[in-house]
């Protein structure tokens, strides 16, 4: 639990800041709770206590532990399919000086964990402040340590606070912030402390772009839900214990499978003591042995009871599989659960991928708007201008992300080659040898070896037409012509 209510009593606050951020503080410690179950959803640790319907369970196996990576599959998988790649100018030259940007906060890097967060809790937030080495900071902040609230008028941010660091208790299992970001219109306040028994001191600085320096990443947006809704929604966490629940009793019915149930009868007090005592051996012995019990003059009889069967908890298992293929829109093969139905064939695959490629073009198209404001305003802070101060060049700006679909390597290839075909220079371009496979790195050594063979050419041309007329002025001297 992080502790940050006494931020509200720092001196030096005015009475609208202090309303703005204890309302804030209100919308942090209102979804703490939920945000930590998502979180807890996502690392898979569920316990059986709450996945127990009290019937098949029984109580003493309450701490058995199952893993579950569903929760980690409903997010990675989509986030993996966005793939931020920097920014490129609307007529499709590079933008260099918001690339600097980019490669020095390493953006590329920090969106793949923001991404994350933002599938897990359904935003995330973007902060931005100046910086000497980069110009500008770009920074992303979880729910876990952040909120904002939104102005439905201006279709923003109004304000928002994020928890830059903390010291944390293990004891009281409490984290105490020591330096905290309050982001408003036109400042940003920093509060600081040593450490938490220290009090707490604000610094003020202004703010020229007349908006917070704060933008969020918004997935599954409503109009009710401006912040947008986790991947790991209620109906999801069901079924990821429905899974649990299963393997759970799936365990216990190859415990009993593996060490069946036997019985005997007919057996004296000194014997079924012996057969108590010593299990185990009972169990893995090929001979059970028995005398005529004294007392009733009978032969022990003996028998085992019909093996339990994990037939139908694994029917259970595809259905579920089934259903949160449906809900998320995975493949049935990634939840790993072995289907008869599942396709064979790599375009049934690809045909069951749609529903999530569809998911993360969506996913693209939000955060290409985010990014490119976080972008606008990285550069306004660099310059010390304002958003409207920055040149045409600098606002025509587009986030570049690679195509979610994945095609091979061959069909793009075949399509590159086709486009080439018809379209004259296309093959001369970055674009042609992106669409063949190659990433940047390769491009770069292409272009720069195609340079050096260029440059080596013109020099062997220049060579060999010196050669020709040093022969031609030596053939007119040896014939005597001027």
């Amino acid at each position: 639990m992080i502790n940050i209510n006494e931020i509200v009593d720092t001196k030096g606050l005015t009475d609208a800041e202090r309303d703005k951020l204890r309302d804030l503080i209100k919308v942090y410690t209102g979804h703490i709770t939920k945000n930590r179950e998502k979180n807890r959803y996502y690392e898979g640790k569920i316990s059986l206590n709450e996945v127990n319907l009290g019937i098949a369970l029984p109580e003493g196996i309450r701490r058995l532990e199952i893993g579950c990576a569903w929760g980690a599959k409903t997010v990675d998988v989509l986030a993996g399919l966005s793939m931020f790649d920097g920014f490129v100018g609307v007529n499709g030259d590079p933008a260099p000086e918001i690339n600097d940007i980019v490669l020095k906060n390493r953006l590329v890097a920090e969106y793949m964990k923001a991404c994350r967060d933002e599938l897990k809790f359904g935003c995330t937030f973007a902060t931005l402040s100046r910086d000497r080495v980069s110009g500008s900071r770009i920074r992303f902040h979880s729910p876990q340590t952040a909120a904002a609230s939104w102005n439905g008028e201006k279709g923003r941010i109004d304000c928002g606070f994020a928890i830059i660091s903390s010291d944390d208790d293990v004891l009281s299992n409490e984290s105490f912030p020591t330096l905290v970001n309050f982001y408003t219109e036109d400042a940003i306040l920093v509060f600081h402390r040593r450490d938490r028994s220290d009090v707490w001191k604000v610094e003020r600085f202004l703010n020229k772009m007349g908006r917070p320096l704060m933008e969020p990443l918004i997935w599954n947006a409503t109009s009710k839900k401006p912040f947008g809704r986790s991947r790991i929604k209620e109906p999801i966490r069901r079924l990821i214990q429905g899974y649990v629940r299963t393997i759970a009793n799936a365990t216990i019915g190859l415990e009993f499978s593996t060490a069946p149930q036997k019985y005997i009868l007919g057996v004296t007090d000194e014997q079924y003591e012996k057969l108590i005592n010593e299990k185990f051996r009972q169990y893995v012995g090929s001979i059970m042995a028995a005398t005529t019990n004294p007392e009733t003059m009978q032969n022990p009889s003996f028998g085992q009871l019909t093996q339990g069967n994990i037939s139908p908890h694994v029917e259970m298992l595809r259905v579920l599989a089934t259903q949160f293929s449906a809900a998320t829109g995975l493949t049935v093969t990634d939840t790993g659960v072995v289907n008869d139905a599942n396709p064979t064939s790599s375009d049934a695959i690809l045909a069951q991928s749609r529903t999530l490629t569809g998911m993360a073009e969506q996913l693209n198209a939000g955060n290409g708007d985010s990014l490119r404001e976080i972008a606008l305003m990285a550069m306004a802070v660099k310059n010390d201008v304002t958003l409207d101060e920055l040149t045409d060049e600098q606002k025509d700006i587009v986030a570049h992300f690679k195509n979610p679909a994945m095609p091979s390597v061959s069909v793009t290839a075949d399509a590159a080659i086709k486009i080439a075909s018809t379209r004259e220079g296309f093959a001369e371009t970055d674009v042609f040898l992106e669409m063949l496979g190659f990433d940047q790195a390769d491009i770069r050594r292409i272009k720069a070896q195609e340079t050096r063979i260029r440059g080596q050419q013109v020099l062997d041309l220049e060579f060999s037409d010196a050669d020709q007329s040093e022969d031609v002025e030596s053939v007119q001297e040896s014939a005597g012509v001027d």
